[in-house]
């Protein structure tokens, strides 16, 4: 059984644990607006890496503008969410976490994504890339209804 890791926002992290934590908090309160103010104006998310039902030709989504509208597909449509991060590795400007996040979706349903879940941030902190590496087909193997 892993170890599951405790933020505490009061300690000291660094950087990106730390934007990667905002992002989370945001997510989980239904904060579009503070979750797009964590990025950089040209940050780019890749959730998952790779082409998928949320970027077809796998090549990220970029800037603001592209940003809000991941957001509109993907997180504006979750219910709630629940983050369980097992493991976290801080290295120069960048954290990966290792951990499962449970979707609570319309309908009923829930889906567990493990994954592999980087942040980089720049000087002011700000996140200037997330990667997220799961497999959809995985996830989407968990899905049942609550």
């Amino acid at each position: 059984m892993g170890v599951e890791v405790c933020w505490d926002p009061a300690a000291e992290q660094p950087p990106a644990r730390e934007a990667a934590f905002k992002s989370m908090t945001a997510a989980t309160a239904g904060d579009k607006d503070g979750w797009l103010a964590l990025f950089a104006p040209d940050a780019v998310v890749e959730d998952p890496v790779g082409p998928s039902m949320f970027d077809e030709e796998g090549k990220g989504h970029h800037g603001r503008d592209g940003l809000s509208a991941f957001w509109d597909k993907t997180i504006g449509n979750v219910e709630k969410f629940e983050f369980v991060i097992r493991d976290s590795h801080a290295a120069g400007s960048e954290v990966a976490n290792v951990g499962t996040i449970t979707t609570f979706l319309p309908g009923g349903y829930r889906v567990d994504t493990d994954g592999v879940f980087v942040y980089g941030v720049d000087e002011d902190g700000l996140v200037v890339s997330m990667r997220a590496f799961w497999e959809t087909e995985r996830a989407m193997a968990t899905a049942r209804q609550v």
